[in-house]
C-alpha cells in the first residue's frame, strides 16, 4: 500500500493495498464539508509511504482521514509532524511510514461501526439533537439556581451578608415556616437594590418575615448608638422600654421597663409599667422599640415630649435630654439599731445595668463592704432592664461556688450550659437577698433565676418582666448591624420565663422604697410601714 503526497495546500492521498476494498484520501481541517469535529472512520490496517521531499522541519496542517463510508464516530484529529503521525488519543501511532492498529482496537472499531449503524437506523438525528438541547437547558437552569447571579453587585453582597447572618445564627431554623433559601433567590431577583437605602429596605423586609420584634436591622448610626448604650454614658432621657407583656400585653404603645435614677424621666415621675403612647406626637402603637429608643436619644440639651399613660390617667411630659450616667453599681452600709458599732451590718448593692463594667463594679463593692464588717448582702435588681448577657453570667459566678447558671436552648432543646466551678466566687457563704420587680428583665432575670434555683438567695418583690430570649448583635461590612435572636434560656430549674418572668419567694411591702437611703430606714425602723424584718429577709 502506497500513499503519494501532493504539494497543494489541500493535499490528497491515493492509498492502495492488497485486495483493495475502499479508497481513502486525507483532507485538511478546513476542507471538511461540515466543519464539524466528526472524522471518517478508517480501515484498521494502513501502510503509508510518504513520497516527495519535505525538509522544512515543521508540522503540516491539522488533517483528518476520510473514508468514503457512511458511518461516523467522534474521534480526535491526527497531526502529521515530519515522518510521524500521532493520534491525540494514542489510539494510532504511525512512524517511519508504517501504521499499526492494535487488535483489540480493531475489534472495538468494528463493533462501534456496527452499533453506530444500528443506532442511526433506529434513532433519528433530530431526536438526538433535541435530547442534547434539553440537557443543556437543564444544566443552565441548575447553574442559575445554585448561583443567583453571575455578577452580584455590592448592594447584593451586603444583602447576602445579612441573609447569611440570619441563616447561621437565628434560633428558629424553620424561619417562621418559610423556605429561607427560596426567599433569598426571590429577593435577589425581585427586590430593588440599586442604592444603599434600597438595600437596607430589602433587609428590613426580609427580617419582618420572621415576625420577631427583637431581630432587627440597625443602620450604622443606630448600631453605633446601641454599642454606646453598653459603655458608660448615654445622651437621652434615661428610659428603658419594651413591648407590653403580662397584664399590659393588650396595651397600645410601649411599656417603661425602668427609669434611670436621677435621670430626666425619673425626675418627671415616669416609672416602671407606664405606657408611652406618643413621642413628639408620633404614635408608638406600631413603633419598634429601637426606633423609639432612637427618638428618645438626641443632642444634649434638646427637648422631647412624651405622652404617658398610667392607669386611666394620660399626661404630656416635656423632657430635656442630658447625659445619663450608666454607672452600674451603687452601694451603702445599713447599720442595724442594735449591737453597737461592732455588730454585723447589711451591705446594700444596687445594680442598675449590665454594661461592660458591671461584674468588676459588683466585685469591688463586695470587697469594700466587707472591710466595714458587712456580713450579709441585699442585691437590688429592681428596674434593671438587663444588658450584656456575659456580664449576667459573670456576676452569678461571684455569688455561686458551683452549679448551673443558665441553659441556652434552641428549637431542638438544650444547646449549651453555663455553669461555675467556683473559680470566680467572691461571696458564696454570706446571707443574700435579691429584690426584683416588673422592671427586672433579660440579664437581670438570668441572674435572679440562677440565685433562686441554686438556693443561694431568697427573692423578694413581684414577678419579673419575662424576656426569655437572647439576642446577639452582628456588625456588617458597611458599619450597619443585625440584632438576632440566637437562643432562649431556661433557669437552672428548667423554667422557661419568656412572657412569664421569675416568680419571687416573697412579696415586698407595698410602700417599699427604691432608693438606697429609704431602704436602710425600712430595715432600721420596726414601726415603719415598709419595715422588713432582718430574720425574714435572710431566711431560707
Amino acid at each position: 500500500m502506497e500513499a503519494l503526497l501532493g504539494s497543494s495546500p489541500s493535499p490528497s492521498f491515493t492509498i492502495t493495498r492488497r485486495n483493495p476494498i475502499t479508497s481513502f484520501k486525507v483532507l485538511s481541517w478546513n476542507s471538511l464539508y461540515s466543519g464539524s469535529n466528526n472524522s471518517r472512520v478508517y480501515h484498521p490496517i494502513l501502510r503509508l509511504k510518504r513520497s516527495g521531499n519535505d525538509n522544512s522541519g515543521s508540522c503540516s496542517p491539522l488533517c483528518h482521514i476520510e473514508q468514503m463510508y457512511r458511518n461516523r464516530m467522534f474521534s480526535q484529529p491526527i497531526r502529521r509532524c515530519r515522518k510521524i503521525f500521532i493520534d491525540k488519543q494514542s489510539l494510532l501511532v504511525i512512524q517511519n511510514g508504517l501504521a499499526f492498529l492494535p487488535r483489540k482496537f480493531k475489534t472495538s472499531l468494528r463493533k462501534t461501526l456496527k452499533h453506530s449503524e444500528i443506532f442511526k437506523s433506529i434513532v433519528p438525528e433530530i431526536f438526538v439533537r433535541s435530547c442534547i438541547g434539553l440537557m443543556l437547558v437543564m444544566a443552565v437552569n441548575a447553574a442559575v439556581i445554585k448561583a443567583p447571579s453571575f455578577a452580584l453587585s455590592e448592594e447584593n453582597l451586603l444583602f447576602l451578608e445579612a441573609w447569611r447572618t440570619i441563616d447561621r445564627a437565628y434560633i428558629d431554623k424553620t424561619f417562621n415556616g418559610q423556605s429561607w433559601f427560596r426567599y433569598r433567590e426571590d429577593a435577589l431577583r425581585n427586590e430593588p437594590m440599586n442604592t444603599r437605602q434600597e438595600t437596607y429596605a430589602a433587609i428590613k423586609k426580609m427580617l419582618a418575615t420572621l415576625d420577631d420584634p427583637f431581630t432587627r436591622f440597625l443602620e450604622p448610626e443606630k448600631f453605633k448608638s446601641l454599642r454606646s448604650g453598653t459603655q458608660n454614658a448615654l445622651t437621652g432621657v434615661g428610659l428603658s422600654i419594651g413591648y407590653p407583656s403580662g397584664k399590659n400585653e393588650s396595651a397600645f404603645g410601649l411599656v417603661v421597663i425602668s427609669a434611670s435614677p436621677g435621670g430626666p424621666a425619673n425626675r418627671a415621675g415616669i416609672s416602671s409599667g407606664d405606657i408611652i403612647l406618643q413621642i413628639d406626637n408620633t404614635s408608638t402603637e406600631n413603633m419598634g422599640i429601637y426606633d423609639a429608643a432612637e427618638r428618645l436619644q438626641g443632642p444634649e440639651g434638646s427637648g422631647v415630649e412624651l405622652t404617658v399613660l398610667r392607669g386611666s390617667e394620660t399626661r404630656k411630659l416635656p423632657l430635656i435630654r442630658e447625659k445619663v450616667s450608666l454607672n452600674p453599681v451603687k452601694s451603702r452600709i445599713c447599720k442595724l439599731p442594735t449591737g453597737g458599732d461592732d455588730a454585723p451590718q447589711i451591705g446594700y448593692i444596687k445594680l442598675s445595668t449590665f454594661n461592660q463594667n458591671a461584674s468588676g463594679a459588683v466585685r469591688e463593692a463586695i470587697e469594700t463592704l466587707r472591710k466595714n464588717n458587712v456580713k450579709a448582702f441585699v442585691l437590688d435588681l429592681r428596674d434593671n432592664s438587663g444588658g450584656l448577657f456575659p456580664e449576667g453570667v459573670e456576676i452569678a459566678k461571684i455569688w455561686l461556688d458551683k452549679g448551673v447558671i443558665v441553659y441556652i436552648c434552641d428549637s431542638r432543646g438544650v444547646r449549651d450550659i453555663y455553669d461555675t466551678d467556683g473559680s470566680s466566687v467572691v461571696a458564696a457563704s454570706e446571707p443574700l437577698a435579691v429584690l426584683v420587680n416588673k422592671g427586672t428583665a433579660s440579664a437581670s432575670e438570668i441572674l435572679a433565676g440562677a440565685l433562686k434555683d441554686n438556693k443561694r438567695a431568697q427573692l423578694f418583690g413581684e414577678p419579673t418582666y419575662g424576656k426569655g430570649k437572647i439576642q446577639s448583635v452582628f456588625q456588617l461590612s458597611d458599619g450597619s448591624g443585625v440584632a438576632v435572636t440566637v437562643a432562649r434560656y431556661e433557669t437552672p430549674g428548667h423554667n422557661d420565663i419568656d412572657k412569664v418572668g421569675v416568680i419571687p419567694d416573697h412579696p415586698l411591702p407595698a410602700s417599699f422604697p427604691k432608693d438606697d437611703e429609704s431602704f436602710c430606714n425600712c430595715l432600721q425602723n420596726p414601726a415603719a410601714a415598709c419595715h422588713l424584718d432582718r430574720v425574714k429577709l435572710f431566711s431560707k
